[in-house]
């Protein structure tokens, strides 16, 4: 295999890789990338059998071929190089040789045989997503994924697809982050579809979908899912499990409302959170007539308290939550005001933007018991 690239071409498509190769590892192979020469361009693919990702960029290709190299190297190598033509050639006794004007440099490589062969697409008839809607909604809703693996049914998000709307779910059991989106109907036929998609596979979906991305083209598969974007396939297993019935945690009683302004609330809770406990993260929202105090105390550190004008007319409440889980919801709200619908202290409580456009978000917190 021998070919010429240009290094902004190779470098933008060897970048998006980085997140998917595994640096640790039972099986070497998964922390090359796989380069197939042919034609006028270079085919990347590299994957941790989990997640996989197909890309390609145009190459003067002199001789076909293929090789996998180490994905981290690779990319470092290549960033590092002055902006030119970089030529790639596989030479004798597993190496592959990297140069540019002066420089020159020789990596080893694992044979192409060993690399897996990954699932194809081409069984269910795809659909069209609108990308800047699916990129809104996994911001709203990845930080809410649990990191526990005992709980594998919970390390990813539901995505529910219905004729004329899409929605996200996350849970991490101590919270739930649900959005939806209204969808033009392809197929007012159609049965609602649901996959439980992988924390990586949002993230990595997350970096293919920049500003202003038009569409995706999604397929669902017996056992993998299929997202084309702007010429690169991403393709993920389904979390084989039964998501929670998160429609039965959203609560329908909450007879409390409150209204904020976002950055106002947002910068109270991040100075009195300074002086919380390191590992509860714990502020309260104490409710009195016409204000809220946001309070923070720790035996350690110290205390802190900031007052808030509210509009809020009932008995005095005192309600303790997470500050961090607060602050989650608050960055991606993107909305002038958010509000705050609450029973007791004991109670789910729901936060909501209030007005913004385009999308249903709702974000269900349990009260902490301090």
């Amino acid at each position: 295999m021998e070919l010429k690239v240009r290094k902004t071409d190779l470098l933008r498509e060897l970048q998006l890789f980085q997140g998917i190769v595994e640096r640790k590892n039972t099986i070497p192979v998964l922390a090359n990338v796989l380069l197939e020469a042919e034609g006028e361009q270079v085919r990347l693919l590299a994957t941790d059998l989990e997640v996989s990702l197909r890309s390609g960029c145009a190459a003067t290709v002199t001789t076909a071929g293929a090789v996998t190299v180490p994905a981290k190297k690779l990319y470092e190598v290549v960033r590092a190089l002055p902006e030119t033509e970089i030529l790639i050639r596989q030479e004798a006794k597993g190496s592959v040789k990297v140069a540019a004007e002066s420089f020159d440099s020789r990596m080893q490589t694992l044979p192409r045989e060993d690399f897996p062969t990954l699932a194809a697409s081409g069984g269910a008839p795809p659909v069209m997503l609108a990308g800047d809607a699916v990129r809104e909604m996994v911001a709203r809703t990845q930080f809410a994924i649990t990191g526990e693996d005992t709980r594998y049914f919970l390390n990813g998000a539901l995505f529910i697809l219905r004729p004329d709307e899409m929605c996200l779910v996350a849970t991490d059991g101590h919270r739930l982050a649900l959005v939806s989106a209204k969808r033009e109907a392809q197929d007012e036929t159609a049965d609602e579809a649901r996959a439980i998609l992988p924390k990586k596979t949002l993230w990595e979906l997350s970096r293919l979908l920049v500003e202003g991305e038009g569409e995706i083209r999604y397929e669902c598969g017996e056992n993998h899912l299929f997202f084309d974007v702007d010429g690169r396939q991403l393709v993920s297993r389904v979390i084989d499990a039964q998501f929670p019935a998160y429609d039965r945690v959203i609560p329908k009683q909450n007879d409390k409302v409150v209204e904020f302004e976002r950055d106002r609330l947002t910068n109270a809770i991040r100075r009195v959170a300074l002086l919380s406990s390191d590992r509860s993260r714990a502020v309260k929202f104490k409710f009195t007539e016409g204000a809220m105090d946001i309070v923070s105390s720790s035996p350690e550190v110290g205390e802190a308290t900031e007052s808030l004008a509210v509009e809020y007319s009932g008995d005095p409440l005192d309600v303790c939550f997470n500050a961090q889980y607060v602050l989650d919801f608050l960055n991606v709200a993107e909305a002038d005001s958010v509000r705050l619908e609450f029973k007791d202290e004991m109670s789910q409580a729901v936060m909501r933007p209030v007005g913004d456009s385009g999308f249903d978000y709702t974000y269900v917190i349990m009260p902490m018991r301090v």
